[in-house]
């Protein structure tokens, strides 16, 4: 019984281990609201479309729509959608880029609609980064005229792939992305009763300043499109100014007068201005 007193540490350290992955996922959690319906389909907008499945980095299978231009593309988007629902209930957000000569590829994170696998924050950067290859070895595209639009969790999301792997991206447009992941969720927190009280156990338990996207972005090259409703109450308009003062030049600052959440390519002067930066990026 001589090593009692190890055993007991050994137990404790177990323990206190698996009680950091349980706080983890817990905190984790809040970031991500997937389901399997369909919301939409290509179809519904008259586009054309392929079903399309990347290999992700783990053995999950994600689920992609491959929307072509008709006629000759001017270049092509990567989008990465928000944190709710899946890949067909962000569809009208992008709809009309086919038209205005924009190849697309809009993928769901592992635990999303079709995808297979679980959503992780450090998953989902991976699942970007998978997207990304798979256009880069895609058949038929300029691998060197690319643009990168995430929208939400998918905007900071896609400032952390882009920064890790940014060849041949011209243009990354960021849509009412929060700047950090302690920052936001003590922000939720703090709205919330119930949660109050457990954020100095769940805060530490995200990533830290270096993995943030306000990180990220103040490492990219290419120009930066930053657009942020100005009545967003979901992820509040500052964080959008910070990740605009953050990024390098050339960048552009786009607030949307009374947008809330991701509702600005909902409105025609808005996708005048993302498509004149996409002109000028990818021309």
């Amino acid at each position: 019984m001589a090593d009692l007193p190890d055993r007991r540490r050994r137990l404790v350290t177990a323990a206190l281990a698996g009680s950091a992955v349980w706080l983890a996922g817990c905190a984790e959690r809040f970031f991500f609201y997937p389901d399997q319906r369909i919301y939409a389909t290509p179809g519904t907008y008259g586009l054309a479309a392929e079903d399309v499945e990347i290999a992700g980095p783990e053995g999950e299978r994600l689920h992609a729509w491959w929307l072509p231009a008709p006629g000759a593309a001017r270049g092509t988007v990567l989008h990465a959608h928000g944190n709710a629902a899946n890949v067909s209930n962000h569809l009208p957000l992008i709809a009309w880029l086919p038209e205005a000569g924009f190849n697309v590829l809009s993928f769901d994170y592992r635990g999303y609609g079709r995808s297979t696998g679980r959503p992780s924050l450090e998953g989902v950067v991976d699942d970007t980064l998978a997207a990304l290859r798979h256009l880069r070895g895609r058949h038929g595209i300029d691998p060197r005229r690319l643009a990168v639009l995430g929208q939400s969790l998918g905007g900071a999301t896609a400032l952390r792939a882009v920064a890790r792997s940014p060849d041949g991206v011209r243009l990354l447009i960021v849509d009412s992305a929060f700047s950090s992941y302690q920052g936001i969720a003590e922000e939720a927190a703090a709205a919330s009763a119930p949660l109050r009280w457990l954020a100095p156990l769940l805060l530490p338990t995200l990533p830290g300043p270096s993995d943030d996207p306000l990180a990220a972005v103040a490492r990219l090259s290419m120009p930066v499109l930053v657009m942020h409703g100005t009545a967003d109450e979901v992820i509040g308009h500052h964080h959008g100014v910070a990740l605009h003062a953050a990024a390098r030049e050339p960048k552009q600052w786009l607030p949307v007068p009374g947008g809330h959440h991701i509702d600005g390519l909902t409105r025609a002067d808005v996708r005048d201005r993302v498509l004149r930066a996409l002109h000028d990026a990818l021309a």
